[in-house]
This record gives C-alpha cells, structure tokens and sequence, in this order.
C-alpha cells in the first residue's frame, strides 16, 4: 500500500494512488511570476489547486512517478506538510498592510520562517504570528503564538487546534522588541528539542504548569 512521502512532502490522497504537494510560500507572500508557475505546472499534469490554512496552494493529484518532475519544474522547496518538524508560521498581515495592525508582524513572521520551518522537534509543531489582538493567524491555537499589542508582542505557548484541543497559556506579554522575541522563542525551541519528550508542546506545558514551564524557559542559554 502507498504511503505518504516525507522526501517529497508528498502527501497520499484519499485515491490512495495520487499525492498532494504544496510548495513553501512563506507567509502565503507570493509574487505573479510564481502563481504563473504553479498554475503552469497544474495545467501541464492536470492538477487541482487548494488554498490551505497554512497559506500555502496544495497541488493536488500528483502521480508517483511525477513527483520528481513536477518538483524540479516548479522550481521550491517543499512546505513542511508532513513529519515530526515546524510544519508552518501562519502570519497576518500585520502593520504592512493592515489598518488594525499595531505591529509589524510580517517582519518578525517571515524571520521565525527562516530560522525555523522544516525543523525537526520531537514532534509537529505550528506557530502563528498576529499583528493586533484580533489574532487573525490564530495565535491561541498554535504551539507558539506571538501577538502584538499596541505595548508590544505576547508570547503564548501549548496552544493545539486538533484531536485534542487546547488552547495556549500566556508566557510573557509586553515584550518590546523583535529581537527580545525572537530570543525567548529560541530558548523554547531549545528546551522543547532537548526535553526528551515526543509529545506536542501543549502537553509538556500541561504537565508542568506554565509557571514551571515559564521559570525553565528563562534559564535556557542559546
């Protein structure tokens, strides 16, 4: 039986003969040349397209023996659809075009993406950045989530939008800087990857209790 192809980001579909793939497109920031591209390649092997959650475009419907092809027309890399890795940094449009935006979260989104997508962690993890309190990217669903506030960003931690639900605990709030973010977020990626664990974050956060968690993410050097 065919199995999902994690060299690939080939994601076996319900046919159980054709597979989904969906290229990185890093806070769902594109530019025509690409579209042209994916739609090109759509057309060329009869694909269907889907917008997904992680704003990224699913090409659906990829035979086995094409998935190599299709890659190398296409031209990028992956999204991290599939494994035990940071699978997506949702981002909102933040400041940069946004009316309600009081921070710049595409900024700060786009730097998380490059420092951590793909990156493999005990387990799946998502994160989500939102420029106001609206929290369009979801912040209180995600493994982390950092929300800008009109004194700063908030970090939350645990959050889980799947099987088992759980929304995400406060860990620090009126952050001031990017950088400072970005620093606290490095010592969770840290403690998480040597925690021992196999669960997702939410439920290291549980066990601990987000005062321990918090006090153990502090003493973390990166």
């Amino acid at each position: 039986m065919k199995k999902d192809i994690l060299a690939n980001g080939a994601i076996l579909q319900r046919d159980r003969e054709t597979f989904a793939i969906a290229p990185h497109i890093p806070g769902g920031l594109t530019d025509t040349a690409t579209l042209r591209k994916i739609c090109d390649v759509a057309d060329k092997y009869r694909l269907a397209l889907k917008l997904t959650s992680a704003q990224r475009i699913a090409m659906i419907g990829v035979h086995e023996e094409d998935l190599d092809t299709v890659w190398k027309e296409l031209a990028q890399q992956p999204g991290a659809a599939i494994g035990l890795c940071v699978r997506s940094v949702k981002i909102c449009p933040g400041t940069t075009y946004c009316k309600r935006g009081v921070q710049d979260s595409l900024s700060l989104g786009l730097k998380l993406d490059a420092a951590y997508h793909a990156m493999e962690l005990p387990n799946k993890m998502k994160m989500g950045v939102s420029g106001c309190m609206l929290s369009c990217a979801e912040v209180a669903v995600k493994d982390i989530g950092v929300m800008g506030t009109p004194k700063g960003w908030r970090i939350y931690v645990g959050g889980n939008a799947g099987a088992r639900p759980r929304l995400a605990e406060m860990l620090a709030d009126d952050v001031p800087t990017e950088e400072e973010v970005l620093a606290i977020v490095a010592k969770i990626i840290a403690f998480y990857k040597n925690s021992g664990r196999e669960v997702r974050l939410g439920r290291l956060v549980e066990e601990m209790g987000i005062e321990n968690f918090r006090e153990a993410i502090m003493k973390v050097e990166v």
